[in-house]
Formats: structure tokens, sequence, C-alpha cells
């Protein structure tokens, strides 16, 4: 499910297992690792030959150890019709590479291939080297795999959340869950979500419930990556009844809340857009995954966000925005 676009609340009910999954999977399980290397002194019938024997249609290309370029199907038939087969691949090969960064989510090399409509990208570690390379083919054979893992797995872990508050004599019983979220922290992003997710369904959540807290929280977690001073915190409170999910940070604060409801505004930096982050749909995203959210921001006490999923729906759903309000001690 990529996100250049609203994501809206029919979405929200209709997620999927296969849709899950690409925010829970790393770039890093799918792609294929074993990749076929060029270099810019080959020739173009060096590519041919090697396409045919590894039954490739694209290869990236390294120069000194660092990745230099990368050659398609589409250029090696471009060579064809040149008549130009002796000529090196540097003649034809795209050098202004758009890459995934082994750490990412699925999901986030998804919104790249929709974006960009690339057939492949190469994968690069933190220091930028070469470690893979992902296809569209890679993701579904990843997806495959991580699904028939599922049916798999036992069912033994998970447990009734009513059985537990059950088993519990007090006015108001709850779990509550803590994640510390650092800034910049792209290579984590995402852990804190699945965790969340995860922990209800063994306790008990429906897997769509979880399924849209995972999304909220995700979205929620990248936005403490993204746009905070110094990341902040996602805390989760599960009671019998709802799922309230907290994000909040010491700064710098929403300049105006309405303008980032919009689809697609965004604060994000160049830098951080440049790596497939920060599109503009995060908050809308989260307002359709949840029943309830209320936005709280100030320069001076930072953004704190609140995020209610019930689990016995009585109550209609409703959104609240303020910009100065102040929120809830921690």
């Amino acid at each position: 499910m990529t996100q250049d676009r609203e994501f809206t609340e029919q979405d929200a009910e209709q997620i999927t297992r296969v849709e899950e999954l690409a925010y829970e999977l790393s770039i890093d399980e799918v792609m294929t690792r074993d990749v076929v290397r060029l270099h810019p002194d080959m020739t173009m019938l060096n590519v041919l030959d090697l396409f045919k024997q590894h039954h490739i249609s694209g290869a990236p290309v390294e120069a000194n150890g660092k990745l230099a370029g990368i050659i398609s199907i589409e250029d090696l038939i471009r060579c064809l019709r040149d008549g130009r087969i002796d000529r090196k691949v540097s003649d034809y090969m795209t050098s202004d590479v758009i890459t995934a960064r082994n750490t990412d989510q699925v999901v986030e090399a998804l919104k790249v291939f929709h974006k960009s409509h690339v057939g492949r990208l190469p994968v690069v570690d933190e220091s930028g080297k070469l470690v893979g390379v992902l296809t569209k083919g890679d993701i579904t054979d990843g997806l495959l795999k991580a699904l028939q893992k599922d049916l798999q797995s036992e069912e033994v872990i998970r447990y009734r959340a009513s059985h537990l508050f059950e088993d519990i004599v007090s006015d108001r019983t709850s779990l509550i869950l803590r994640y510390s979220i650092k800034k910049d922290d792209f290579i984590h992003g995402g852990e804190a979500s699945n965790h969340i997710k995860k922990a209800l369904l063994r306790l008990g959540a429906t897997p769509q419930i979880a399924r849209r807290c995972g999304i909220a929280a995700y979205e929620a977690e990248m936005n403490l990556i993204i746009h905070t001073n110094n990341g902040g915190v996602l805390r989760v409170e599960v009671e019998p009844e709802k799922i309230t999910m907290e994000a909040y940070d010491d700064g710098p604060g929403i300049d105006d809340i309405v303008k980032v409801m919009e689809p697609g505004y965004s604060t994000a930096p160049p830098s951080v857009r440049a790596k497939g982050f920060g599109a503009g749909m995060g908050l809308k995203n989260i307002k359709n995954c949840v029943d309830e959210m209320t936005l709280f921001s100030s320069k001076e006490k930072g953004t704190n966000l609140f995020m209610i999923m019930y689990l016995e729906k009585t109550a209609a759903p409703h959104t609240a925005l303020s910009k100065d309000e102040p929120a809830e001690s921690h």
C-alpha cells in the first residue's frame, strides 16, 4: 500500500495481512543479496551476456567499491537499436540512481516504486555500500514467504485481553506500553509500532483493530523521528473497552495544525523527503485509522497527539484539533 494519496476510512477497514506485512518487513529481509555487479568499463556486449546467463533484466554498476549507476534491459535495447553493442556501460547507464536503504520497511520501497516507476532499486547500507537489489518481484516473494510463516506459527502465545483484565480486581485496570523514539533514527523506524501491533494481537485484539492501530502508531512514530527536536515518546494504554495511543515531544511545535492536516502538505526537509519519507499523509492517515484523534501543539510545550480506538464502539468518533490547549501531564 503506497501513501502518496490520502489513506481513507475505507482503506482502514480493509487493511489486509499483506499490506500489514509491508509495514513489518524490512527491505533487508526481502531483497536479493547475490547481486550481479557491472563495471563502467565493461562493454554492452558483456551486459547482454550477463543478462542472458543470469536471467536478469537489470544490474547495478560499481566503480572503486561505490555505486556508480544502473543498467536496465531498456538501456540494452536502446544500445542494440543504436547498433553500438561495443560501447561501454558508462555510455548507457543511469548515473542518477534512486536507492533504498536495507533497514527501511518494505512500505517505503513501495512508495518509491509507485512514485518513480523504476523496475529495481539498488539497496545500500548506512555507509552507502551496495548490499543488494530490490525488485517488485522480490517484495512479492518476501510477502508470500512471510504469509506462509504466518500460517505455520503457533497460536499459543495469544490470549484474550478480557481474561487478563477479569483476573485482576481494581477500579480501573490498564496495561501501558512505552517506547522512546529518537530523532532521525530511520534505522529503527517502525520497530515500536510493530511491537505495539504484536502486543495487541497477543492480548486478543482483532486483526483489524491491531492493524489499524499499527498503521496509526507507525505514522506517529515516523513523525517523532522526522519532525521533532529531540525525538519523543510513543505511549499505549490498553483497557478492556479502548486502546489509547499518545505521541508527545518537546518541540518545535506546529505552526498551523489545520494546514498540516491537508493531504500532501509536509514540513519535512528535502534531505528527509529524498529518502522517501515525509509525504504529508501521516496525520490524515492516522485520523482515518482511529476512532478519535486529538492534537495539541505549541512552540513552548511541543506536540501531543492522542489517538483512541474503541474496542466496543458506543460513542461516535470525532476529531479534535487544538493549537494552544494544554495537554495532559505524563
